[in-house]
């Protein structure tokens, strides 16, 4: 299986909601990956970078969708407020051990994302959301 995850910057969730389609091709800044779990992994980053259960923030309805239906389709998701945060002030020490972390809860579920991959996500999307944050934007992601 392969999935397409594109994290991109947005004024708004209408802004973002338009980019189901194509792709956030036109977005003022993009990142792209792929091959793992979206939606699951921002959950497990909001635990390991700014504390909470998954089942709770799950429960909160965490990631919301902005567009699309969760049912396998293509979806757009806002990054929460606090997982956001987390990432624009986290150090590269935290971005790190957080990487670690993840990396190791995606393999006790017989998932193989090394760290210096899991590095490289969660360095670049905290860049990304800094970014962000400085245009008064927030941060989506795209899952096709």
């Amino acid at each position: 299986m392969s999935i397409i995850v594109e994290f991109f910057t947005a004024p708004d969730d209408a802004s973002a909601a338009l980019v189901l389609g194509a792709g956030p091709r036109h977005a003022s800044e993009s990142l792209s990956f792929g091959n793992f779990d979206p939606e699951e992994a921002v959950v497990e980053w909001e635990c390991l970078l700014a504390g909470g259960s998954f089942e709770n923030l799950v429960e909160a309805g965490e990631p919301r969708l902005v567009a699309g239906h969760d049912d396998g389709g293509s979806v757009v998701f806002v990054i929460s407020p606090r997982l956001f945060t987390a990432l624009a002030e986290a150090e590269r020490s935290e971005l790190d051990d957080a990487a670690v972390s993840w990396a190791a809860w995606r393999a006790r579920d017989g998932e193989t994302i090394g760290t210096d991959i899991a590095s490289v996500i969660l360095g670049e999307l905290a860049a990304l959301v800094r970014s962000a944050r400085h245009q008064g934007q927030g941060v989506y992601c795209r899952v096709a």
